[in-house]
């Protein structure tokens, strides 16, 4: 699948449906991508990380947590999602989440997962933005999940919430959704690989303020 500049002018709308900010001008855009990538047969944009400030790279960082081993803490105020790893280690990962009206805080668990997903605007988003298609068919460059989508469920019951990827990655790092968690295309497809269903989440306002200094950064590669 081939990106082209029609298909980003025609992804203004996903865009648009998916809470996104006022975005660049389309020079300024394109500087965030870097070539392609092939992923179970679709080609996507890759992000050029040199662009993006090395706060928001995936890292191995020192983390001091009760939680247990494999779970995801999300620190939206921060915008870092962590996966908790052994010997008081997490991988850090830059998100975006959801803008003003749109925060929410929380348990939940990872109940379903999807490659390449099918995008369903949900009614109260095709109420506010009518012209919306129904759907956006997996692996569009229109689609605003991007390559994966981890569902989160809180009492076997569907939030309406994801982790998934995102075309936006200058979005990485702000308030920018619907509420949904916000990765780029290359972490949210790292964290996919890494989280089975029944992955324990728990979303915060914040934790960093009372987290002890970070001693030791290793890149994940």
């Amino acid at each position: 699948m081939e990106w082209t500049r029609r298909d980003i002018v025609l992804g203004g709308l996903a865009l648009l449906g998916a809470g996104a900010l006022q975005k660049p001008a389309f020079a300024q855009a394109s500087s965030y991508f870097a070539g392609t990538a092939v992923d179970n047969g679709v080609t996507f944009r890759a992000t050029n990380f040199a662009k993006i400030d090395k706060q928001w790279h995936r890292q191995v960082v020192k983390y001091f947590s009760s939680e247990p081993i494999g779970t995801v803490v999300v620190d939206t105020r921060h915008h870092f999602l962590y996966l908790i790893m052994e010997n008081k280690t997490a991988i850090r990962y830059g998100v975006g989440v959801g803008r003003d009206g749109f925060k929410w805080f929380g348990r939940a668990t990872i109940d379903a997962k999807s490659l390449w997903p099918l995008w369903t605007p949900p009614p109260e988003m095709r109420k506010r933005h009518p012209e919306l298609p129904e759907s956006v068919a997996g692996g569009s460059p229109k689609n605003p999940l991007g390559p994966r989508a981890m569902y989160l469920h809180r009492d076997g019951v569907d939030t309406g919430y994801r982790f998934h990827g995102t075309l936006e990655p200058w979005s990485i790092g702000k308030d920018a959704s619907s509420g949904c968690i916000r990765m780029f295309n290359e972490d949210a497809i790292d964290l996919y690989q890494r989280c089975p269903i029944g992955t324990a989440v728990q979303v915060l306002p914040h934790i960093a303020d009372q987290a002890p200094p970070v001693t030791e950064v290793t890149a994940v590669e």
